[in-house]
């Protein structure tokens, strides 16, 4: 388990690195103007676009051509609108705008789960405690292990199943999730509570459901409605499977940390930056890409800034980078494909009781070592001349 006292650096190394990304906060908050609102209103249109054009052409569902091309720019809608929109206004990195209808009090998003509850389990809870066994629910959405630092329990061998179950159904299990059954069941939230945000649920369930299963689908007509139906079915389960691993591989990858509770004791602003970057991680991509992430791709400087519009993350990352290189942090990044697999691993590992998860740790380190090119020994006098500086 990770610490904040590590040998390589002091207390006023830790602090003057506070400094530096306050700083940088600072100077990206006062350069906030008319380029950022553009950028906002532009992916507002277009996914606004994108979900008309859908339902326009899945007004003719029942030919293929059409569903097939109404259900792609549905997925597409959906996923810019829960990663990009829904998820970034909702954390008030727009509310510099004063604009009531892109604010975080005011915008619900296309998802079963209410922003309310959302805004709770999310933005506060995960937020401040990011990676603190014990206080952060969302170390494994309390159903997963994803640290050796977790206690094991039979359930877990069935991990890698229920995991992809999640996948599919993510939009629900972050739902219901925010029911905290985990909570009621320790006597740490009340039933009454419980009742209050299962209302809650209900209530936004049901318009969902409505909305994707009912109304848009009786629009393309009687011979329509069932492939009407299964377009908003595929284009749910799409932007789910996109989502749970955008927000996986920036938060269980290997390389990234997890803190005992006693962390959070006496925590100061630069301890609390240093944990935002040991707990999480990047994926690499372009422009396209790190949009339909939501700029989630830039994890880590979602987590030291997480209120910081999302088109300015891409800026900063080299500088954030920068700073994790000279007071020699891990920046942890690289391509979905490889983080993704790296997160696949990790929850097979720790699906075992821990001497079966040890014994499979060393053998991934064994085979690692064995996939690397054997180097043929250079005599000294050949090797490559280094130049200094």
């Amino acid at each position: 388990m990770a610490t904040l006292t590590a040998d390589h650096l002091t207390d006023e190394q830790i602090e003057a690195l506070g400094a530096e990304l306050d700083a940088l906060r600072a100077e990206v908050v006062a350069s906030l103007g008319e380029r950022d609102a553009r950028y906002i209103h532009k992916v507002i249109r277009t996914q606004r676009a994108l979900e008309v054009s859908a339902r326009g052409l899945l007004l003719f569902a029942k030919f293929p051509p059409a569903w097939i091309a109404g259900t792609a720019a549905l997925s597409v809608a959906k996923i810019l609108e829960n990663m990009e929109l829904g998820h970034n206004i909702m954390h008030g990195q727009w509310d510099w705008m004063r604009d009531p209808k892109i604010h975080s009090t005011t915008w619900e998003w296309d998802h079963a789960c209410a922003s309310e509850g959302w805004k709770k389990s999310h933005n506060f809870e995960h937020h401040t405690y990011t990676n603190v066994l014990g206080k952060d629910r969302d170390l494994g959405y309390s159903i997963m292990r994803v640290s050796a630092d977790q206690e094991w329990h039979p359930a877990h061998l069935m991990q890698p199943v229920y995991n992809q179950l999640l996948a599919a159904f993510f939009e629900w299990g972050v739902a219901f999730y925010d029911l905290e059954f985990d909570l009621v069941a320790e006597g740490k939230k009340s039933k009454a509570a419980f009742r209050a945000d299962a209302m809650r649920l209900w209530r936004k369930a049901r318009r969902q459901l409505a909305k994707d299963f009912i109304l848009y689908p009786a629009m393309s007509g009687p011979k329509g409605f069932l492939a009407s139906a299964a377009a908003s079915l595929v284009a749910n389960t799409v932007r789910n499977f996109w989502a749970h691993a955008v927000i996986f591989c920036g938060h269980f990858p290997e390389g990234v940390e997890t803190f005992p509770e006693e962390q959070l004791e006496g925590e100061t602003r630069g301890q609390w930056y240093v944990r935002q970057m040991m707990g999480s991680a990047n994926l690499s991509g372009g422009p396209v890409f790190h949009t339909m992430t939501g700029n989630l791709s830039h994890q880590i400087e979602h987590h030291i800034f997480p209120d910081i519009p999302s088109n300015r993350y891409v800026e900063i990352a080299p500088r954030v980078r920068e700073i994790c290189k000279r007071y020699g942090l891990n920046y942890t990044t690289g391509p979905l494909t490889k983080q993704y697999g790296t997160v696949l691993r990790k929850i097979s590992r720790y699906a075992l009781p821990r001497r079966a998860e040890q014994r499979a740790a060393l053998a991934h380190r064994t085979r690692s070592i064995a996939a690397l090119p054997v180097r043929s020994e250079i005599p000294e006098t050949q090797q490559p001349v280094r130049l200094a500086g």
